[in-house]
């Protein structure tokens, strides 16, 4: 297949919307961590951490759809100003590590610019992890990363 087929054909994959009448969901494993990621040790070896949330889904999920997810199995990240900072975790195919890549944040109760970020658009692949860094709100008010109120 020429290198121009096969760059049309991945922009498709990441750009065509999931008919998910028909189309069957894929199995996407979730872990949560308060307040960072998971070590990459963790997911060494065949192991990974104990706190796996295991949600069918699809390629076009949005980070808020699976925040929502979270959100109904978490009753601590429910507060408003609860921040869920997404990273997918792959293997890296030159050693046998792991690499996580960070792909987006969204915050409860609050839109922000990444809640319509999708899976394929960031590049998952089937198999890869999903780990989420769930920091609850520091006060009353909620913050951005870095202090930054909204």
């Amino acid at each position: 297949m020429p290198v121009e087929s096969v760059v049309e054909e991945q922009q498709k994959d990441t750009e065509a919307p999931v008919d998910r009448e028909k189309t069957c969901p894929l199995l996407l494993r979730v872990f949560c961590n308060q307040g960072r990621h998971h070590q990459l040790g963790d997911f060494q070896r065949g192991q990974t951490p104990s706190n796996e949330l295991q949600i069918y889904t699809w390629k076009d999920a949005t980070l808020k759809e699976l925040t929502s997810l979270v959100k109904e199995v978490n009753p601590d990240s429910r507060r408003k100003g609860t921040f869920f900072d997404f990273g997918i975790v792959y293997p890296d195919l030159r050693t046998p590590v792991y690499r996580l890549r960070e792909i987006g944040t969204t915050c409860s109760g609050h839109r922000g610019q990444d809640d319509n970020v999708t899976l394929a658009s960031k590049r998952f692949q089937t198999g890869d992890y999903i780990d989420i860094a769930v920091t609850p709100p520091r006060s009353g008010l909620p913050m951005r990363r870095g202090g930054r109120p909204f």
